[in-house]
């Protein structure tokens, strides 16, 4: 496996886990707030808290690197209009996350201590709201990162011979294109 390959592995899997993970626990921690039983919001906001120390703290470190990496194999440009647009997102992303991170522990704190729904202090669902609030965009710019990840729409590459090497390395000898043509999928060897 060659480095590109290897670092390419770690910024996709980063993407999946900064994505799952967010989707995932957002989902849980909604469902469990509307069910209004506040054992299942106590224990799915411990778990939110857990999770994003786990998974989405450790991927959006290695995102920049990685990102950064890819750039100077592929020589994409850091002016280019898909890196700041990706730049861009990025930072609004992490202004509405970190945020994000204080009230998921604070809605944690507050179910841990409230002993049915109705108990909940208005702080609780006004901290919910909050959540949600700035949730929705920092979904969505994630949302469209991967989108510019996988079109590169806006993307400028200064052609080297890591460019060369990184195009040609990762591919195999014989590859199959598929096309997708209205609702039926073609096939083709390509020598």
């Amino acid at each position: 496996m060659s480095a590109y390959e290897a670092i390419r592995i770690l910024h996709i899997l980063g993407t999946v886990l900064i994505f799952g993970t967010g989707m995932g626990t957002a989902f849980f921690l909604l469902m469990a707030y509307r069910t209004g039983d506040v054992d299942a919001i106590r224990v799915t906001a411990r778990h939110v808290v857990i999770a994003d120390w786990l998974f989405t703290m450790p991927a959006i470190v290695l995102q920049p690197i990685t990102g950064a990496l890819l750039m100077h194999i592929l020589g994409v440009r850091f002016d280019s209009a898909w890196f700041l647009a990706v730049a861009l997102l990025y930072v609004v992303t992490g202004l509405c996350w970190i945020p994000v991170v204080f009230i998921q522990h604070r809605l944690r704190d507050l179910a841990r201590t409230a002993a049915s729904y109705a108990a909940l202090p208005p702080e609780f669902h006004r901290m919910m709201r909050w959540w949600i609030v700035l949730g929705v965009p920092a979904f969505t710019a994630v949302l469209l990162i991967v989108v510019l990840m996988v079109t590169h729409v806006g993307m400028t590459v200064t052609p080297s011979a890591d460019t060369m090497r990184a195009e040609v390395l990762p591919m195999p000898t014989r590859w199959l294109r598929i096309a997708s043509f209205g609702s039926t999928i073609q096939m083709q060897a390509l020598p």
